[in-house]
Order: structure tokens, then sequence, then C-alpha cells
């Protein structure tokens, strides 16, 4: 597994790890659902501890035709809830059903959200509207004396429910469908409204499929100066841009349904994912298409390790795009995402301490496609070691060795040792140093001087003018004479061929000026062993 899926893998698990913890804090605020072993439990069994808690427990309640204790989250008398509690909770499920507009979003806090020109106890979560009637949804909190502070749908609501309900009565829709349609439901909403949305389906996305279409006119017009391989380009987001258009077109014809609000609440998810997606998807395919244009072109100028690095760089970014739609998509689902945040923290913290080699080699693979100092194919020393480099990765450089053995360094000891590129070389140094006889006459040395300098004068592939002989030491054991120059080729081959044919004239100068070249020699000096004296009496 490579260093990037490592980091993705353990990204996974921080974040389900997260999520897991989000999750379950969201589900301690649902009404009747409690979390085991949890520190502090709901004093109130149906979850009126919080705004949200109220809205959905009075919906689910409702739509369940459960009145009885949907009317628990009415603010109301006592002895009014037992003798009108029932109707009024009727009404007010198919008034919010009906006429409410807005979206629904209680706060799941238990002091709720401060709102502008709203007392702390209250929250205005938006409004009822019916013809010529309108109403504000508000829950005010209140003390139960078996509760404690809870959260009830305010009796200012409720005053001018049966008005709406009346309003709403006179315009609907179901009188004039089929019976059967409007008395059946499935899941707390009509069969006919489901009907519908299935209907809207094949029917937005031919309306999404027009506009395309219609949007596909002026783009082949445009083509036709830029080139038909633009718009195979540009096509490559056709599906995801279509399933954008058509989420877009199906929820508002949807509007026009009147979907019971809880449901309304549901499908308003549903259709925030599907754009989510459509939106992140398009955005993917189009990061893709520009950073492989950008990649290609640094190839075609020859810059590999910045087409290296634009790859790296595309994957790191489609990584962060696909994690960021996860977090508005578990957003947009309702899960808590600050403690998903902080539980991604911590574990990514957690894994950094424990994979800072890792995270170190993949940052060194960074910096040395970054800084393009090798490229593949080059030959290079990195510190006593020689060889062709073969692939730079992400965790390890891979080089070919001059005895043909793989070796592999980690990207973070090629990024802080000296490496020399070998290939980069403008021209290659020839050094060497003459050792004539010690018993050569000056005469003779000159004359090996001269010839030497007229031959790198006179030479194709030799740079004149850094080119060096001197003699430069005279010693008991030979006459040296130092010979520099540049070389003219970047070609190592070449390098030799140029070397061999320089040092073969050198030893023909030298054996026609009339000496040698120095030759080692040793002095052995031979001596007998010293005789010992002999003892005239010796022992009895």
């Amino acid at each position: 597994m490579s260093s990037f899926s490592k980091a993705i893998y353990f990204f996974a698990i921080n974040l389900a790890l997260g999520l897991t913890l989000s999750s379950t804090r969201s589900l301690a605020q649902l009404p009747g659902i409690s979390t085991s072993g949890a520190s502090s439990k709901s004093s109130d069994q149906l979850g009126r501890e919080t705004p949200y808690g109220t809205v959905f427990g009075f919906l689910q309640a409702a739509q369940s035709a459960n009145y009885s204790i949907a009317a628990q989250y009415l603010q109301m008398s006592p002895s009014r809830r037992q003798s009108d509690g029932d109707a009024t909770a009727m009404k007010l499920n198919v008034v919010m059903n009906r006429a409410f507009n807005g979206s629904l979003k209680p706060s799941r806090q238990a002091e709720g959200t401060p709102q502008e020109d709203v007392p702390l106890d209250h929250q205005k979560l938006g409004t009822m509207s019916s013809g010529d009637v309108e109403d504000d949804l508000e829950l005010v909190r209140v003390i139960d004396p078996s509760a404690g502070k809870i959260w009830l749908i305010s009796s200012n609501t409720l005053t001018k429910v049966p008005e709406l309900y009346d309003q709403v009565e006179a315009r609907q829709v179901e009188t004039k469908l089929p019976a059967w349609t409007v008395r059946e439901q499935f899941g707390g909403m009509p069969l006919w409204q489901w009907f519908a949305l299935m209907l809207l389906i094949p029917v937005a996305a031919a309306a999404a499929w027009l506009l395309l279409i219609l949007f596909n006119i002026p783009l082949r017009y445009w083509a036709r100066r830029h080139g038909e391989s633009e718009v195979s380009r540009w096509r490559s987001v056709s599906a995801p841009a279509w399933l954008l258009a058509g989420t877009l077109i199906h929820r508002i014809l949807a509007i026009y349904l009147g979907l019971p609000l809880l449901q309304r609440h549901y499908y308003n998810q549903v259709v925030a994912v599907a754009v989510i997606v459509g939106a992140f998807w398009i955005l993917w395919r189009i990061i893709r298409w520009f950073l492989q244009r950008v990649r290609n072109r640094a190839l075609a100028r020859g810059h590999s390790g910045t087409g290296s690095l634009m790859l790296l760089g595309e994957r790191i970014i489609k990584a962060v795009v696909f994690i960021a739609a996860l977090f508005l998509i578990f957003g947009v689902l309702g899960f808590n995402m600050s403690t998903a945040l902080a539980g991604v923290g911590i574990g990514t913290l957690a894994v950094g301490f424990g994979a800072q080699q890792t995270i170190a080699n993949l940052f060194g693979g960074v910096s040395v496609l970054g800084d393009e100092v090798m490229r593949v194919g080059d030959v290079c020393k990195f510190g006593d070691r020689t060889g062709t480099v073969e692939d730079i990765g992400l965790r390890s450089t891979r080089v070919r060795t001059e005895e043909r053995t793989l070796l592999a360094i980690p990207n973070g000891t090629v990024a802080s040792i000296n490496v020399e590129n070998l290939s980069r070389r403008d021209k290659m140094l020839f050094k060497t140093m003459l050792s004539l006889h010690a018993d050569t006459p000056p005469n003779h040395v000159r004359l090996v001087l001269s010839e030497v300098r007229r031959v790198l004068t006179g030479f194709p592939k030799i740079e004149t003018s850094s080119a060096r002989v001197r003699l430069t030491e005279v010693t008991p054991a030979s006459i040296n004479v130092e010979v520099v120059c540049y070389v003219l080729t970047r070609d190592f081959d070449e390098y030799a061929t140029v070397r061999e044919d320089l040092l073969l004239r050198i030893m023909n100068f030298v054996e026609d000026s009339g000496t040698n070249l120095a030759t080692p020699s040793q002095t052995l000096y031979l001596s007998g062993d010293p005789k010992l004296p002999v003892d005239k009496n010796p022992p009895k």
C-alpha cells in the first residue's frame, strides 16, 4: 500500500470514528431515543428539551395519527388539551404540511439559536400562509413541573390554526383525485403524491436533457473555431450536469405537490445530497481536465518532475474534493460535523506521530519532484553510490546501480543528502598526471609540454580556453606534468573515446621525445647476519 493510500485509509477510519460520535449525539437528541451508558439522560420522555425534538416529535406523532401524544407538544392548558388538543393537533399538522414556507431547520441546542428581535426563550421557524391568512410557526420555552424546561409550539401560533385550516381545506387538490389515492398512505404521505413524485422523475430528466441540448448549440458553434477536441472535453461533464439540472427541475416541480412537512424535509435532504453529488462531480471532472492539461504541457516542455508533481497534486486535490463532499452530505443529513471534525483531528494527530517517517518521505518526494534535481533516466551519485534513476515515487526513489542492482532510497533521505546529477554536466573534465622519468633532460620536457599543448589546441572536442598543461613537480622519482582540460560532450562513451585518444597521443610524444614514463622502483639492500662471538669456555 502506497503512502498516499495509507493516508486516505487512516483518514477514512478517523472520519468514521468522528461520524459515529456525532451520530450518537444526534440520535440522543431525537425524541424517544437515548444512548446507553450516557452520563446524563433526557428528563423529558417526549424529547422536548430542544426545538428540534419538539418539532419532529410533533410531526412524527401527528402523521402517525397519534394526536393525543401530538397535543403534548402544544402550549395549552391541561383542560383545553384534554377537550380540544387532538383536534388542534390534527389541524396544525394539516396546516404545517400544506401552508408552511421555508426550510425546516430547528436548533438542536437546548437553549435554541439566538434570533434578531426574538426573545431568548422563543424560536421562529418560518411562516404558514394560505390565501390572505398568515401565521408564524413559533416555539416557546416553558417550565414543566415534571419535565423541567421544555419547548412547545406557542399558543400564539395556535390561535390562527383554525382559520388557516379552513383556507387549506378549501384549496385542496385532493377533491379532484380518486378517493383511494387520497385515502391510502405510505410512509405518512398519500399515494397520489408518491405517484406524482415518481412521474416527475422522467419529466425532470427529459427537461434537463432538452436544456443541455439547447446549451450545446452555442457550444458547437464555438467549437468550430477552437477545434472539436475542446467539445469532447466539455462533454465529460454532461452526465453530472444532467444530474444537477434534473434534480433542480424536479425540486421546482415538487413545490406544487404540497408534500407533508416531515416528508418535505426528508425530500429536501435527498435533493440536497443529489445537488452536492452533481456539483462536486462537475468540479472533479473540471479539476482532472485542467490539471491533466497543465501536466501535458509540462511534459511537452521536458519538465518531467513538474508533470509528476502535478499528478500528485491531482490526487491530493481529488481527495480533498471527495472529503469535502462527504462532510457536506453528512452535514445535510443532520450529523454534528463539529464532533466529526474533532474526531478526525485527534485521529490525524495520532497517525501523524505514528507515521512521521512516511510523511517525511511523502514531503521529500514532493521536494524532489518540485526542485527537479533529477529525472527518470538521469545518472546520479548518491553519496558513494552511482546509478541510473528508474523511478521517483511518493515514498522512495529507485536507482539501478553500476552493479545492476536495484537500490531504493527513501525520499526523505534523498532530500537531505547531496545528490550529484552526472547527466546534467555540460562538459566533462579530463585530468591526468604525466610522470616522466627523473633523468629526462629539460629540453625533452619542454618538447613534451609543447606537443601536448599543440594537440589540446587543435583537438575539436577540447575546450581550448580552459586547457592547462603545466610542469608541477620535480621529485627524485619523477618529473610530474599536469594535464587538465574539458571535453565538450555530455555522453560518457564519447568522453571515454576522446580520453583514450589523448592518452595514446601523449604516450607517443613521450616516446618520440627520447624519454620514458617514470616507473615505480625499489632499492633492496642485502646484508649478511653478523657472526655471533664464540664462547671459549663453554659450560660443562
